[in-house]
């Protein structure tokens, strides 16, 4: 079965074909240059974007898999959570497309596509898995039972890891997104040099990453000034504070749900420091751990389209009610 993709959850224009597990292409159209001088997603800026390249980004996507509308047998299309005028972009273009050109349609939950795309890679895990999704907008632990079945364990109280990334970027003067550069920076500091908090939240799976971005926000306006060097401490100890929290709460969920295969996913998934700690446990804990290609943990339409694959094959569609939710629950 070949399926279109889309995603337009955020900022990235996003189209995919797949036929099977196998990626025949897979476009992201980045809005990075748009958002960066606001240190931010600018909404309106988004969807605005988002109108001008979902049909390039679609046509891209369609030539580079050899492929025409009529091959398509599919189309997934991401409809939440997510901004809703950006989600807006892709669920209206699905719907005509699928209407206009006959072709079956079904929405997919972003979550469900960061989740399965533990199914991308060259290994997947075998069911049960669980599941750390870790972005700028969700942290949550998933156990997933099957496809379609999945159960949340945790998820964030208040800020997600990639959302602290982000602030406590723009709070040391360094550029967007943060990750990235905190990532960078971090390989030169010393991850001892502050102890900042880690939120554990004893006796349970969710995550608060507030307080810790508080708390560098403190440290830095108490040194009044900052050099390269610090920052790259502050860096480095940031870091590994949410890495602490992440490895253990993971750690911990998979102990007690007796699971030894765990997936990560979403945009801080590419976090090196992340993924080398995650790696780490196999060795000490003998977990089985997947990680996706780096390319493929921030938001990309091949998850939404494995998604939808399963979920077409089963005889599941949309019809043309389908409509966006900016909040939309696994």
């Amino acid at each position: 079965m070949l399926i279109l993709g889309i995603d337009t959850s955020c900022d990235d224009t996003s189209a995919a074909v797949l036929e099977g597990r196998k990626i025949l292409s897979n476009v992201v159209s980045s809005q990075v240059e748009i958002h960066k001088k606001y240190g931010g997603i600018v909404p309106e800026l988004a969807s605005r974007r988002h109108i001008e390249m979902i049909w390039p980004v679609v046509s891209e996507a369609l030539d580079k898999a050899s492929v025409t509308l009529k091959d398509i047998e599919g189309i997934a299309v991401c409809n939440g959570p997510g901004l809703i005028g950006s989600l807006l972009v892709g669920v209206c273009f699905a719907k005509a497309t699928g209407y206009a050109s006959k072709i079956p349609f079904i929405g997919i939950n972003h979550l469900e596509g960061h989740i399965l795309s533990a199914m991308l890679g060259d290994e997947t895990p075998g069911f049960p898995f669980l599941c750390l999704v870790v972005s700028g907008g969700h942290t949550s632990l998933y156990r997933v039972d099957g496809f379609g079945q999945y159960r949340e364990l945790g998820r964030t109280r208040d800020d997600a890891a990639g959302e602290a990334y982000d602030k406590v970027a723009k709070l040391l003067g360094l550029g967007y997104p943060g990750g990235p550069y905190i990532d960078r920076l971090a390989q030169e500091g010393d991850p001892s040099w502050v102890e900042f908090p880690r939120p554990y939240l004893h006796g349970s799976f969710d995550f608060s990453f507030s307080g810790l971005k508080t708390a560098v926000k403190n440290y830095v306006e108490s040194l009044g000034k900052v050099d390269h060097r610090s920052v790259a401490h502050i860096c480095a100890s940031f870091q590994a504070s949410v890495v602490d929290v992440l490895i253990k709460k993971t750690l911990s969920a998979a102990r007690r749900e007796r699971i030894s295969n765990v997936s990560l996913s979403g945009g801080v998934a590419a976090n090196r420091e992340l993924r080398r700690r995650m790696k780490e446990l196999e060795n000490r804990e003998g977990i089985r751990v997947f990680l996706p290609p780096r390319h493929l943990c921030t938001d990309n339409a091949a998850m939404i389209a494995i998604a939808g694959h399963h979920r077409l094959a089963r005889g599941e569609r949309s019809d043309i009610t389908l409509t966006a939710r900016a909040v939309l629950p696994v």
